[in-house]
């Protein structure tokens, strides 16, 4: 069934649109203070379906990120009561518990290691925000996390470029079926 397949096609074809850098930077922006989907999701097929760009549009979605990152942190600084439920219903609060327990212990470090690893960055932003944190090393910390984190996966794609493009096109089904199958396999092994 080449299910995953039709599906790169949308999503490379979605990636050579002409708005779609503003979609990529409208996605940074919110990943970094509220949504859940990780701006890579874009990055990467608009980076490999044009590797003369990758650099932009690594540095858009850095700066976006960034961007949205402050509004996350003065989200905990001045809504953080507002939010607060929403943390609780969302299923967020035990991570909130444990990017403030980074903070008190790690703190420049703990925002850096949230922006290049997959950890929610979003509740270490809210977090830096409301327990406080220095502005300007919160600013840098996350520059220098996101950057690297983005401009390395920029950087990946535009070194594959169209030969990687067509190999990843070629195998898409298999691969996609494999992760279908681990993320089965894995919901039944923490289940039990």
């Amino acid at each position: 069934m080449r299910l995953f397949s039709a599906l790169y096609d949308k999503t490379m074809s979605w990636s050579r649109h002409p708005r779609a850098p503003w979609f990529l930077g409208g996605l940074s922006f919110a990943e970094s203070s509220f949504f859940p989907i990780p701006p890579d999701v874009m990055l990467a097929p608009m980076s490999l379906a044009q590797p003369e760009k990758a650099w932009h549009f690594a540095f858009l979605t850095t700066v976006a990120s960034v961007v949205g990152g402050v509004a996350g942190y003065f989200i905990g600084v001045f809504f953080f009561d507002l939010i607060e439920p929403l943390l609780h219903d969302a299923g967020y609060w035990d991570r909130y518990l444990h990017a403030r327990a980074w903070f008190e212990e790690w703190g420049f470090w703990a925002i850096f290691i949230a922006g290049f690893s997959p950890i929610p960055y979003k509740v270490f932003t809210i977090a830096a925000g409301a327990m406080s944190m220095a502005f300007l090393p919160f600013v840098v910390a996350s520059a220098i996390g996101r950057g690297t984190r983005f401009f390395l996966v920029a950087g990946l794609m535009r070194w594959g470029g169209a030969s990687m493009e067509k190999k990843l096109r070629e195998y898409i089904d298999r691969i996609g079926w494999v992760v279908v199958i681990g993320v089965i396999l894995a919901y039944f092994l923490t289940r039990g």
